[in-house]
């Protein structure tokens, strides 16, 4: 298995061994896209998908994202965001450019609910979630087999609010070890603490059940049967410091009656967070997603 999965890896990465994104926000005026354009043919690419938006055309915010191809990409990337600049500054832009060939390194947290770990893991094998999965790290042994099994490396620490400090401490350094660029909270049931949020703003990424802010804290699907809500989702979201309230990327919903109790509405809602985290995280990894101050602008 580890080598098909080695095997789609590499074909996708040779596939787009020429391609390149760029992610750009700015304020909005007249002349953005001819720049960038001119820009870019200068640079000899070719621009194969483009996607543009602006909060207000008269002193909104515009957003802006552009694959394209160029040959040599590799060589000449360095170059390619040296030269950038310049238009960056006229612009004023917030703005990168990325290899789409350079996959991305991820760490996924765990606890003890399995499911979302396991949609990610299939995504990944599948060569639908395009990425190095560097990492599982949890606070219980539970995923240790599953996890193991593709070779992926398997770090416990047992963790609370009592030792927190010293875990996030170990955590950070095992991150760095790793090499990670982004971080999936696939059902990590541990609050993070700011610092440990600050080391990556808006490469955390979290799920949890759409029914915030009512019914918050323990047991949300036996106080929603309890209510009789009609509808349950789930929510996916950059972590901030203000606890479950960062900027959403993906967000889905169910239809549910009263014949639904309340293991039929975990179960509809475990499998709402497994697709809507997958999602998520597959946006994060495409560099589909721009954060404009707490909301996202996703081009899907």
């Amino acid at each position: 298995m580890k080598s098909y999965i080695k095997q789609q890896l590499k074909h996708y990465q040779e596939h787009n061994h020429e391609k390149a994104r760029l992610l750009v926000s700015c304020p909005d005026q007249p002349g953005i896209v001819a720049a960038v354009s001119t820009f870019l043919f200068k640079n000899g690419a070719n621009i194969i998908e483009s996607n543009q938006y602006t909060t207000d055309p008269e002193g909104g915010r515009f957003f802006l994202r552009i694959e394209f191809e160029a040959g040599g990409i590799d060589e000449k990337i360095g170059q390619m965001r040296g030269a950038f600049a310049a238009v960056a500054d006229h612009f004023e832009m917030t703005w990168s450019i990325t290899l789409a060939s350079e996959l991305k390194r991820v760490a996924i947290f765990v606890s003890k609910e399995l499911h979302c770990l396991n949609e990610l893991l299939w995504e990944w094998q599948s060569g639908n979630l395009l990425a190095e999965i560097a990492v599982v790290i949890s606070n219980h042994e539970d995923a240790r087999e599953v996890v193991e099994s593709l070779n992926i490396p398997f770090l416990y620490m047992k963790a609370n609010k009592d030792i927190r400090e010293e875990v996030e401490k170990q955590q950070l350094k095992w991150l760095e070890e790793y090499r990670v660029d982004v971080i999936v909270l696939a059902r990590y049931m541990q609050i993070l603490t700011p610092e440990f949020v600050s080391a990556h703003p808006h490469k955390i990424i979290n799920i949890h059940h759409s029914f915030l802010p009512a019914f918050i804290g323990a047991n949300p699907y036996k106080r929603a049967y309890e209510r009789g809500v009609k509808l349950i989702g789930a929510t996916s979201h950059y972590v901030t410091n203000e606890l479950d309230e960062g900027p959403i990327i993906e967000q889905d919903i169910e239809r549910v009656d009263h014949r639904d109790h309340v293991e039929d509405l975990k179960n509809i809602g475990r499998t709402i967070e497994r697709s809507v985290l997958a999602r998520a995280v597959k946006w994060h990894l495409e560099d589909r997603i721009i954060v404009h101050g707490n909301k996202t602008i996703v081009f899907s």
